[in-house]
């Protein structure tokens, strides 16, 4: 077989020189990055969308404290019937160590109408309740609209509604007047959300005065919510239904508000991992992409590689060219997924009213997969190309 020289090389094949690289062959390299890019963005995104969820959980959570318990009847060991908790029961649970707060709400067979022509059976799941002046700063909430039951309105026919109450009630202002047991009572507030207290989204709620003197109220409390130090918990917890029902404690039941936002954080992550699923396997398509982009290259170029040989290139530099090629078209491509999935988070965040959070390990780690995957995608063709002849390759038409 001839020995190649330099003055043997054709014009044609010189050429060939200056189409290195991932030129002539812009939809294809388009398409493959466009892969690449797909499967960071959606890894990314899903990983942004839930730290997301997850930071906006637990900065209610610090909000609304984790420190606060339920106190609430439970069934009659006798009758079967629902027990009564006594009326001095929120009293008795102030007196515990460590407690700061004490508020109570007394549940009233009362259904709540917009007026006295609608249907008594349309009754738009909302309840009446009477509630302790110091149930709004025992829950941590916020008026939205009006202001909150005290000593002068909780004694008179006056209500405040629970945001979601308000909204099915069609009542968006203070002011309005709803129909309870044959009379109408004036609206003096409308709540905010109370995320650890949904029962009182859905109530409307009068004064503990009121509800004796215009409603029958007995005074037996069906809820108490208690908040005391963080460090006392767990002794609060155990203390309480011997002291707020001394005679029956076992008819006593404790709840943990918090412990449903707690397990949402804890959970969030099991369908995250199900979806990083997904884009790993979006990611898995893209490098195969690369990979069959870069194996055409090589059959492309093979002009380009005889005369890179025939100049002297060894197959090392052969090798380090393609897998090069291929990091460069796979880093385009997680780069670009990167900032898709960035900004991806950002809209869905700010759309939820939610604080924008990407996590930095995960577009570290989502641009490294996309090296990785741009290394493996290279390694075939780029061996493939180092074993091309020059001979060969030079002469094939």
């Amino acid at each position: 077989m001839a020995t190649l020289t330099p003055a043997r090389l054709r014009p044609r094949d010189i050429a060939h020189v200056g189409s290195a690289g991932l030129r002539g062959r812009p939809m294809r390299v388009v398409l493959s990055a466009l892969g690449i890019a797909i499967g960071i963005a959606t890894m990314i995104a899903v990983v942004g969308i839930s730290a997301s969820s997850k930071e906006q959980l637990m900065r209610r959570l610090d909000q609304l404290g984790t420190n606060m318990l339920v106190v609430t009847p439970g069934d009659s060991m006798f009758s079967g019937e629902r027990a009564k908790l006594p009326k001095d029961a929120p009293a008795m649970a102030a007196r515990i160590a460590g407690v700061e707060q004490v508020a109570a709400l007394g549940a009233l067979p009362y259904p709540v109408y917009r007026n006295d022509r609608v249907d008594e059976l349309d009754t738009n799941g909302i309840t009446l309740s009477a509630a302790a002046e110091s149930l709004l700063a025992a829950l941590r909430g916020r008026m939205a609209k009006g202001s909150w039951l005290n000593a002068a309105n909780g004694r008179y026919p006056s209500v405040v509604l629970g945001h979601v109450a308000a909204r099915r009630l069609g009542i968006t202002e203070p002011g309005r007047q709803v129909y309870l047991n044959g009379r109408y009572f004036t609206v003096v507030g409308i709540l905010a959300p109370l995320p650890m207290a949904e029962e009182i989204e859905r109530s409307a709620l009068v004064g503990w005065k009121a509800a004796q003197d215009l409603l029958a109220f007995d005074g037996h409390p069906t809820s108490i919510y208690e908040r005391s130090t963080d460090e006392s918990v767990v002794k609060v917890r155990d203390l309480l239904p011997r002291t707020v029902n001394p005679e029956h404690p076992e008819e006593v039941e404790i709840t943990d508000p918090s412990a449903a936002l707690q397990a949402k954080a804890a959970s969030a992550g099991a369908f995250t991992n199900l979806l990083l699923g997904l884009g790993a396997v979006a990611l898995l398509v893209g490098g195969v992409g690369v990979a069959n982009t870069m194996i055409i290259s090589v059959l492309e170029r093979r002009h380009e590689i005889g005369l890179r040989r025939a100049l002297g290139s060894t197959r090392g530099q052969i090798r380090l060219q393609f897998v090069t090629e291929s990091l460069l078209l796979s880093g385009l491509g997680g780069l670009a997924g990167v900032l898709l999935g960035a900004a991806a988070t950002w809209i869905y965040a700010t759309s939820g009213g939610m604080p924008w959070v990407v996590p930095p390990w995960a577009m570290a780690g989502g641009f490294t997969a996309t090296l990785a995957i741009g290394t493996v995608a290279g390694l075939y063709p780029a061996v493939r190309a180092a074993r091309t002849s020059p001979t060969v390759a030079l002469h094939a038409t």
